[in-house]
């Protein structure tokens, strides 16, 4: 007994001296800032928050003050926020995990301070039903929280980076629902708010979690290739710094290296390999204005003095100082050609641009300290005026809110010109109906097209930069469903959506009606389980869509649908076609000797543990025709609606959603198969043109490597031929060798998969 109490005063001991050690950190960081000294509110509130949560540990087992206080530190020192962030930061789990109210925050720290842990405090909590997705809601609130005090959603990314940096204290499934959220919702939502430090720690902690391997890979090939980058590094930057020394500039240069996240997602989009990637490297020149009134000019003096040493590529000059980006962002961007042959992008910034560029909205945040709120930025502004427009209308399903704001939030930016020459900043790839939107609800709902540069387009017309767009429209005209297909923004489709959901309502009416008539005629009462079983018979998720589809006449009542619900016909999801359909392998070399049942998830399922597939389990788990996952590939379990396990890739776009709107029903998943089933893959190859390409194709598979060609097919058009090779292996090792052996044929250009 006396050894475990010493121990417990060691440790007690311990976790004092690292809590004060990490809190005297963080003043210090705040004493270092330019913001008031105010330690007495934030000392305070540190031994406020660390009262209320003695005794509390975490996951990794340390104390849970120190939570608060990293989430503080990060706002202090990577956000640059003062003293009012920096005690929310301190206090904001204590309403939601101890007995203390809103009330109590309010009379002890005064009414901001009460207010933004208030925000945070909704974003976490909330009882919904059970086919509404938390996270999506919470994410709503998040937004709505946001026109009030932007700092609710800053402290609320602190709290999220903190989280991402201690992820590995979490089990895998939860650490796929996290890291997927942060990369759907977090990330972009940093982006929009100017956090591209932050953003980009984001985006690399969810590709480490989500593919260690891939994210280990990157990371060798990166460490291995640093010598070589640091010399063209340095041989490039040697001239310009002579240049600037010679004008008498104040300046650094920085070496900026690709993300490991965005090295990958490049490898997948471009399908290249690491060493196919060429603008790894690029350089930043931030420089201190020998004038704040003249750092634009200085800007282009230095892109000028630049293209006196290197050859600039034509197309590749993006003026982000006199144009900046909607979340703030100025930088000149030049893209020059290096002695060694490689192209190399500059960004050139002043001091004051490169803080708004790491810290975003936070740089130049406009609160005082005390109760008197500034003016916040414009363009914020307007975002969030969209974001609470769309918020207006009640949207019933979480899934499509979410897609329609992430719309807009990793969208690259065109200006465009009103007839009367007023500049407006749309996303790239935006149509002429976008635009319509954005200047007015109205104006969109009743365009018939538009006069873009004085020429006559239709409303599907995308627009480029520097168009001047005129709207034209009729008080006949009325939004259609196929208008959803060319917009782009976010407003745009929200109001689209809106009007439409109006006009269904009466049609879904319409359907009740119909149901209700229906099941009197056969002496039934309506009631939920009858609606859920037609709406499973049907195939239909929601009765929404079940009673639009009545109203529309699309789905008639009959016999069918009478025996379904009175039980008289048995259920054929199972035994017709059999286990095989939801599997994706094609056969085997062994014969399955029993045929196993789909595995349906109850009470007492461990979603700890993960889903292990094999050869004798793989009939127990659904295969979706999204992403056709084979062995080798990164994966994770989803839980249905009827309980049953699907089995996703973890890049699959299907899968994003499921982890950003129901996590609670992620699974981990592995694979523990042993070369005995065959499964489908398929690869798109392009090259140029010639006699016997297809021979050369079919020798290399079928004679070199011995592999089954299920499908082969190749077309040619002006000397570029595009074929698909659908193939049966075992798994993604196989693909890949199979991948890098049709490369060295001669004259075959790319080689990718098809998911």
């Amino acid at each position: 007994m006396e050894d475990s109490g010493q121990k417990n005063k060691e440790r007690e001991a311990a976790d004092n001296e690292m809590i004060e050690k990490a809190f005297h950190h963080l003043l210090d960081t705040y004493l270092a800032s330019r913001h008031r000294k105010k330690v007495d509110i934030i000392t305070k509130a540190f031994n406020f928050a660390r009262q209320a949560h003695k005794g509390v540990r975490r996951l990794s087992g340390e104390p849970y003050i120190m939570h608060p206080i990293a989430v503080a530190q990060i706002a202090c020192e990577e956000m640059g926020l003062g003293s009012t962030s920096i005690c929310a930061a301190l206090l904001h789990d204590v309403v939601e995990d101890t007995d203390y109210t809103v009330e109590d925050i309010e009379n002890i720290f005064g009414k901001k301070i009460a207010s933004i842990v208030d925000g945070l405090t909704k974003i976490s909590g909330g009882i919904f039903g059970d086919k509404a997705s938390t996270q999506a809601e919470n994410f709503k609130k998040l937004l709505l929280t946001m026109s009030d005090d932007i700092r609710v959603i800053l402290i609320k990314i602190c709290d999220r980076l903190h989280n991402m940096r201690t992820l590995s204290s979490q089990p895998a499934n939860k650490q796929y629902k996290i890291a997927g959220e942060t990369l759907y919702i977090y990330a972009p939502l940093a982006h929009r708010l100017g956090l591209n430090k932050i953003k980009n720690e984001l985006e690399d902690l969810s590709f480490r979690f989500e593919h260690p391997e891939e994210y280990e890979k990157i990371k060798q090939k990166l460490a291995f290739t640093e010598k070589d980058r640091n010399k063209l590094f340095d041989d490039f930057t040697a001239p310009i710094r002579e240049a600037l020394d010679k004008m008498g500039m104040k300046y650094t240069i920085k070496a900026r290296v690709k993300t490991p996240y965005s090295i990958w997602t490049k490898m997948q989009n471009k399908h290249v390999t690491f060493e196919e990637i060429y603008d790894i490297l690029a350089v930043r020149i931030v420089f201190v204005p020998l004038k704040r009134e003249e750092e634009v000019n200085e800007c282009f003096q230095i892109y000028v003095t630049l293209n006196k040493i290197y050859k600039s590529h034509p197309d590749r000059l993006r003026d982000w100082v006199n144009h900046p980006k909607a979340n703030g962002y100025q930088a000149l961007h030049v893209t020059l050609m290096s002695r060694t042959g490689q192209w190399i992008e500059v960004q050139i910034r002043s001091d004051r641009m490169d803080e708004i560029a790491e810290q975003g909205f936070a740089a130049h945040w406009k609160y005082k300290e005390h109760d008197q709120e500034g003016e916040e930025d414009s363009e914020l502004n307007d975002w969030l005026r969209t974001i609470k427009e769309i918020l207006d209308d009640p949207q019933p399903d979480a899934m499509d809110f979410l897609d329609t704001i992430k719309l807009n939030l990793f969208a690259s930016e065109i200006f465009v010109f009103t007839p009367k020459g007023e500049i407006k900043t749309m996303p790239a790839n935006c149509t002429a109906l976008d635009f319509a939107f954005t200047i007015h609800t109205f104006l969109g709902s009743h365009c018939i097209g538009a006069k873009v540069n004085h020429k006559l387009v239709p409303m599907s017309h995308k627009l480029k930069s520097g168009d001047q767009v005129e709207i034209l429209t009729s008080k006949s005209q009325h939004p259609k469903p196929e208008w959803i297909n060319f917009v782009c923004t976010a407003k745009a489709k929200g109001k689209i959506q809106a009007i439409l959901r109006r006009d269904n309502k009466e049609v879904q009416r319409k359907g009740e009606e119909i149901l209700r008539q229906w099941l009197k005629d056969n002496d039934m009462t309506p009631a939920t389980s009858i609606i859920d079983k037609l709406c499973a018979f049907h195939d239909m998720l929601k009765p929404e869509s079940f009673f639009q589809a009545l109203g529309e006449r699309s789905i008639i009542l009959g016999d069918k649908d009478l025996d379904e619900l009175l039980g008289k016909k048995k259920k054929t999801s199972s035994s017709s076609g059999g286990w095989r359909k939801f599997v994706p392998f094609l056969k085997s070399k062994e014969k399955a000797a029993v045929k196993p049942d789909l595995l349906v998830v109850g009470r007492d399922f461990n979603r700890k543990i993960p889903c292990v597939i094999t050869e004798d389990t793989i009939g127990m788990y659904i295969f979706p025709d999204c992403c056709h996952p084979i062995p080798g590939d990164d994966i994770l379990g989803f839980i249905n609606s009827k309980n049953q396990v699907e089995i996703h890739k973890r890049v699959c776009s299907v899968a994003t959603k499921f982890k950003s709107s129901f996590g609670n029903r992620i699974l981990d998943a592995k694979w523990d198969m042993h070369k005995r089933l065959f499964f489908d893959a398929v690869i798109e190859i392009r090259g140029i043109d010639r006699k016997a390409m297809l021979y050369d194709v079919s020798k290399v598979l079928s004679k070199d490597l011995d592999v089954n060609i299920h499908k082969l097919t190749i077309s040619a058009d002006q000397g570029i031929f595009v074929g698909t090779v659908e193939i049966r292996v075992h798994d993604r090792d196989e693909v890949v060798m199979i991948m890098k052996r049709l490369k060295t044929i001669d004259d075959l250009q790319e080689v990718s998969q098809i998911m």
